[in-house]
């Protein structure tokens, strides 16, 4: 059974600094392209970053480019998501996904598998 579990987030002080984690189990995680998403109360489901197999490319979505990067260490079938300069506007639920994919998608539906997601909240 796959398991995508993230950490990391928490309460931030605007222009601070948050890293979430998503650690993978029960999936050959090198096989997957990795996405964060973000979903805001009473908002769609958002794309934040993905990053391809291999670290083979990565993409970011425009509200967050220049202030998050993401990463992936195939070993500790882990991805993460440094986010820099945060926003009360970034203030969200983020959801870590994989899909088993030779391309890297912006899109929720191409996603097979899904974390329970870890709040971030952005005070001003």
């Amino acid at each position: 059974q796959v398991h995508l579990v993230e950490t990391g987030g928490g309460l931030v002080q605007a222009g601070g600094s948050l890293r979430l984690s998503c650690a993978g189990s029960g999936l050959t995680f090198n096989w997957y392209v990795m996405s964060w998403f973000r979903q805001a109360p009473g908002k769609e489901r958002e794309f934040v970053a993905n990053i391809g197999r291999r670290s083979a490319s990565t993409d970011m979505g425009d509200s967050v480019k220049g202030r998050f990067t993401i990463s992936r260490d195939d070993a500790k079938n882990t991805v993460y998501l440094q986010m820099n300069n945060l926003r009360p506007e970034d203030t969200a639920v983020y959801y870590c996904a994989a899909a088993h994919s030779l391309y890297a998608s912006g899109s929720v539906v191409d996603y097979d598998y899904w974390g329970q997601g870890t709040q971030v909240t952005v005070s001003s």
